[in-house]
């Protein structure tokens, strides 16, 4: 296929008023570049970093095809594509001096992409991480439950919520979306995380959801400090922010999870989370 079927544009409105209905039509398999285009259009370009974001568009027949949007600095994000589109999506970012530190996608679109990558550049990737997207079925609030309440965080809870954000991303190895207190304001603002607290009302464990759009949440992130793990907090946190989610009409309620964790997979299944699809992350590096 034809390279430029694809197009690049740095303009948010134009590229949601031209691929917002596609987008919309899986918003599963979109849940991330639905909930990172609403947090671009919320809080502006620089939510993500200090470079303007990048976003394109596959169209054929008058048709969109396919997307893909990327925040510097982090990885090129693409929804599902054939290894023909994979491969003329490869070449449109090189044609535009493009940089692409890593790709995240569907597992076959992504090993595409790495594969045509690699063809036109020389470059080599490597799994940074192996992602499996769950949609809740029937929620089963986990037993035994922990001792202590669910009860949504609040400004007294800012800085917690930034030290806990910090540290949740450097254990999975994520760069940080933007300054942790910035996160925890936007957050707060919107009701967006979910405390876990022991009877003396002290927090074990949060959860997070993300802001309703197309019918849909997605539970993230879900953290225990390492010293309390083992002892149901997180799973609690998760099952009370899911169920406030549905008590507020939401129609389905997503997460991700990281398949190398097979007890967080096991406990997301127990409370009800039901396999959508896998995805992979890859690290691109230039050639040897």
């Amino acid at each position: 296929m034809r390279t430029d079927d694809w197009y690049c544009t740095q303009d948010l409105n134009g590229f949601l008023s031209h691929a917002g209905g596609f987008l919309r039509s899986r918003p599963d398999l979109h849940t991330v570049a639905l909930t990172v285009t609403e947090t671009l259009r919320v809080n502006g370009p620089r939510a993500y970093g200090d470079e303007p974001p990048v976003f394109g568009v596959l169209e054929r027949d008058g048709q969109v095809r396919a997307a893909y949007f990327r925040t510097p600095p982090h990885m090129l994000n693409v929804t599902p594509l054939t290894p023909d589109e994979a491969d003329a999506l490869a070449a449109h970012l090189l044609a535009l001096g493009q940089t692409v530190p890593g790709v995240v996608a569907a597992r076959e679109t992504a090993e595409a992409f790495v594969a045509a990558w690699q063809r036109h550049t020389g470059a080599h990737g490597t799994v940074a991480q192996r992602q499996r997207l769950y949609r809740l079925g029937n929620l089963t609030v986990p037993r035994p439950t922990p001792p202590g309440r669910a009860r949504l965080a609040g400004r007294p809870d800012r800085e917690l919520l930034a030290r806990w954000y910090g540290e949740f991303t450097k254990a999975a190895g994520h760069t940080a979306a933007r300054d942790p207190g910035a996160w925890a304001d936007a957050r707060i603002a919107y009701g967006g995380i979910t405390l876990w607290e022991a009877e003396d009302g002290t927090p074990r464990a949060m959860a997070g959801v993300t802001p309703l759009i197309a019918g849909q949440v997605r539970v993230a992130p879900v953290y225990t400090p390492a010293p309390l793990r083992g002892r149901g907090y997180g799973g609690a946190a998760t099952a009370a922010v899911t169920r406030a989610a549905l008590s507020s009409g939401v129609r389905e309620v997503l997460l991700f999870t990281d398949l190398s964790n097979a007890t967080s997979n096991g406990l997301y299944q127990r409370i009800g989370y039901r396999p959508v699809a896998d995805f992979t992350a890859y690290d691109l590096h230039r050639a040897r």
